[in-house]
This record gives C-alpha cells, structure tokens and sequence, in this order.
C-alpha cells in the first residue's frame, strides 16, 4: 500500500459573531451561525501516519504525549474517518502549535482542521473544502471556520450535511489585524465543550440565539462594506452577549481576568479618542483587538505597555488550510 502520511497546517480563527451551544452535541450543529477571521500569523501543523504496525493510536503536542481525554476525542475522530476509508489502521498524530494551547486563542479549531485535513489526505479520500469542513466541526465546531480562507461564515444548517463553512471575503479584502492580549496563557480551566453543553442553562441564551441572524447580517454588511465602526459596535455587543450567557449558566463560568475586564472597559475609550479598536473575547481571558493594519503599530504598543498583559500576539488575515510536502 502506498505511503499513508500526510502533513497539513490550518490558522486559529477569531469569531466575530461568537459559536456558544449545540442543537446537537454529538455532532457539534451550533445553536446558532457565525463569523469568523482565520489568523495567518497563528497555525497548528500536524502530520498523521497510519500504519499496521502501531498498536494503538498515539497523540503527540508541541513535543509531549498526549493521554485521557484529549486522545479518546482524536481515536474517536479518527474512528469516523477510518469508516470513511477502507483502512483501519491506528495513527500517530504529532501536533504543534505556534501560539498557547488551550487559553481561548481557538488551539482546537486550528488542531482539529489541520487533522481532519492530514488525516483524511493520509487516508486518500480527496475530500472537497465543504466536506472538510463538515469533518472538522465533529471533533470541534469552530474548526470548520478554519478550512475555508480569510473571512468565513458558518452555516448552523439543519442536519450535517447543511451545517459547515465558506468563505465570505478573501483574505486581501481587508486588511484587518488582531493584536492579542494575552493575560493569562496556561490552559483555561473550563474547557469550551464543558462550556457549550452548560449555555442552555442560562436564561439569555435563548434571546442570544434568536437575536443571531440580525447581528450576522450586520457583521456581514460591515465587512462587505470595510465599516470598521460597524464591526467594532457588533463585535463588541456580540462578544458581551456569549459572555453574559457564560456567567447566567448553571454552574456559572466566568473566563474574564481582572486585566481582561479593564482592557474591556479602556478599548472603547481609545475608540473615542480616535483610535480604530475594538475587542472580542472567545472562550478565555485573553483580549483579541481587532484595527485595521494601519493602526497595529500603535495598538500593539498600547496593549504591550498596558498593566498585566504578559504578551501581544499580532496576527492578519489567514488563508485556507492547506497540506505540506513531506520534505518541507
């Protein structure tokens, strides 16, 4: 049989109009659709061999072994594509990420693209973008944002065939860039699909969810039309939304550090002042502000020098997922 390796890196995204609960959490159909931005500048590389001579799937990230939990989701991800194929072979998956794991910067949408692409390249099933991007949602729901380029609309469809990802602008549309403020870059301490099972405890969920498909199309209008005041009041207001939902469930889950909560409160004031920023958070403490390229110099520095904040991250607009020659 021929070689059954492939190496693919996909960029971390940054949810515009935030994914918080499943209509379906078995095969992740989001409560509601969203928009997000793929970040060029932050990328998981992962290299899957199959073979008949391992005896058990391994996992391996940014050089250490992988055990519990983490693996079981990878082997059962990796179960579905083997009964795609006609080989059943146990994998090595050998992962690395070139930003923090697990601190709300999308490390599992990166990761689970980049396998689902490697993985199923690997198995020679030559699938088509929007069928990656359907593989991808099952082992996590913002990882169908990052097959497809630059700014990019998930469908929450009605079944799995009508639920994933496409792009709505390419990445030269506009040129965006998120400085990220990291505040705290371990691991979070409730995990995102911990997370989205809980949001239908809250009572704000519901009115999230029904307010949707408004703020998409004012998220949309704002990026078709390169309105940075626009996004920023929507982006803003989205990200509020998800977080209220986070802290009103049941048991509450409250991600915002205290230097979360002042960077929250000085972006609109720099705003005001004339500066274009404005901020969203994921599922973490660290702050994404987003400007136009223009500004990042002095945005970075902003938030570099800003109390607290151990590190900024710089990132434009990124490109598809896309697979690496072997020898790269």
């Amino acid at each position: 049989m021929s070689n059954l390796t492939a190496t693919a890196v996909a960029n971390a995204n940054i949810a515009f109009i935030k994914y918080w609960g499943n209509r379906n959490d078995q095969i992740r159909l989001p409560a509601n659709g969203s928009i997000s931005m793929n970040l060029g500048n932050l990328f998981t590389q992962t290299r899957v061999e199959f073979s008949p001579d391992f005896s058990q799937d391994t996992l391996s990230i940014n050089h250490q072994s992988i055990i519990g939990q983490p693996l079981v989701r990878v082997s059962a991800f990796l179960d579905f594509l083997r009964n795609m194929s006609d080989i059943k072979y146990t994998a090595r998956v050998t992962s690395s990420n070139n930003f923090p794991t697990g601190a709300g910067i999308a490390s599992s949408a990166a990761g689970f693209a980049a396998l689902a692409l490697a993985a199923s390249s690997a198995l020679h099933l030559n699938l088509d973008e929007a069928s990656l991007s359907r593989l991808s949602r099952r082992g996590s729901g913002s990882a169908c944002r990052s097959i497809p380029p630059g700014f990019v609309e998930w469908l929450p469809g009605e079944d799995d065939q009508s639920s994933y990802a496409f792009s709505i602008a390419p990445p030269e549309h506009w040129e965006l860039v998120d400085c990220i403020a990291i505040v705290e870059s371990g691991p979070k301490a409730v995990g995102s699909t911990e997370g989205h099972a809980s949001a239908g405890t809250s009572p704000l969920q519901v009115a999230r969810v029904a307010d949707a498909p408004r703020r998409l199309e004012l998220c949309k209008n704002a990026i078709q039309h390169k309105d940075f005041d626009a996004l920023a009041a929507i982006v803003e207001m989205d990200s509020n939304l998800m977080h209220a939902v986070m802290i009103t469930s049941n048991p509450p889950i409250l991600y915002w550090s205290s230097t979360s909560l002042e960077l929250m409160k000085a972006i609109p004031t720099m705003r005001r002042a004339g500066l274009p920023v404005c901020y969203t958070l994921d599922a973490g403490s660290n702050v994404h502000v987003l400007c136009p390229a223009e500004a990042a110099p002095l945005v970075e520095s902003h938030l570099t020098a800003f109390p607290g904040v151990e590190q900024v991250l710089v990132s434009s607009v990124g490109g598809p997922a896309y697979l690496v020659e072997e020898n790269e």
